[in-house]
């Protein structure tokens, strides 16, 4: 290679360094940065779901039983959980039809009045407690008049407003920790940044916890009717749940 195309490739060369060695201005800059935060806690309150179904030819003895053992459900509830609340809801009533149809009679079908054989009455009881430990006991006391339909675990109110305040402490924790990060790839000092907004709503992508649908989300165990006179104690795992925020900054360098 000739000197003078050897220098010309010098030339090149350091010309090439120079604009990389070049930054960006960034003063007056805006910059938008999203930052996220969660807090984990175990589930301290339980929402139980227990119900009752009577069936009887006489729609009145039906709701009869239903209603005493509606009573006597409640009763063992309280005896056992005084602190729970209680929640009766879903009173339903509604006939039972014959399943056989009517025989045509000469290709003509016979229109008869359907009667109802029997009613099927039934009623159900919602119980919220904060009594995680007792509620073994609690439910197989109750399992000898009620069934459990269902039950749900998640986060007391108290719980879910103390974690709120971690949960936006850590998320603007958060948001500090980016910017320092985005500073440092600017080439700019943490100092020369000043935040204008903070929109703790997440420009609307807001994400709630499990409980406020209700989340999410709590965990449900299916249980069959068990009307025996003594129930084994089941078994809960109420788990944890996690409460999640974001929040968007808007960030100006001087």
């Amino acid at each position: 290679m000739s000197p003078k195309k050897i220098a010309l490739l010098a030339a090149s060369l350091a010309l090439a360094a120079h604009v990389q060695a070049q930054t960006v201005p960034t003063t007056g800059t805006l910059v938008i940065v999203p930052a996220t935060g969660e807090v984990t806690h175990a589930n301290d309150e339980a929402t139980a779901s227990f119900m009752v179904e009577e069936q009887d030819k006489d729609k009145a003895a039906a709701a009869s039983r239903v209603n005493q053992k509606m009573k006597e459900g409640t009763e063992l509830v309280r005896k056992e959980d005084p602190q729970a609340v209680l929640k009766t809801m879903g009173y339903y009533t509604y006939p039972v039809y014959p399943e056989d149809r009517p025989v045509p009679v000469d290709g003509v079908a016979v229109k008869k009045p359907r009667l109802p054989t029997s009613w099927r009455v039934g009623q159900y009881l919602e119980v919220k407690t904060s009594n995680i430990a007792g509620l073994p006991k609690m439910t197989s006391s109750v399992q000898k008049t009620l069934a459990l339909n269902g039950i749900g675990f998640g986060l007391s109110p108290a719980t879910t407003k103390k974690l709120d305040d971690q949960r936006i402490k850590v998320t603007y924790q958060n948001l500090n920790e980016r910017i320092a990060s985005i500073a440092a790839a600017m080439g700019r000092k943490v100092s020369d940044a000043v935040v204008e907004t903070i929109d703790f709503e997440g420009s609307g992508n807001y994400t709630g916890d499990a409980q406020a649908g209700s989340a999410a989300a709590p965990r449900l165990m299916r249980s069959q009717a068990m009307n025996e006179q003594q129930v084994a104690e089941p078994s809960f795992e109420p788990g944890d749940t996690t409460l999640q925020m974001r929040l968007v900054g808007k960030v100006k360098f001087k």
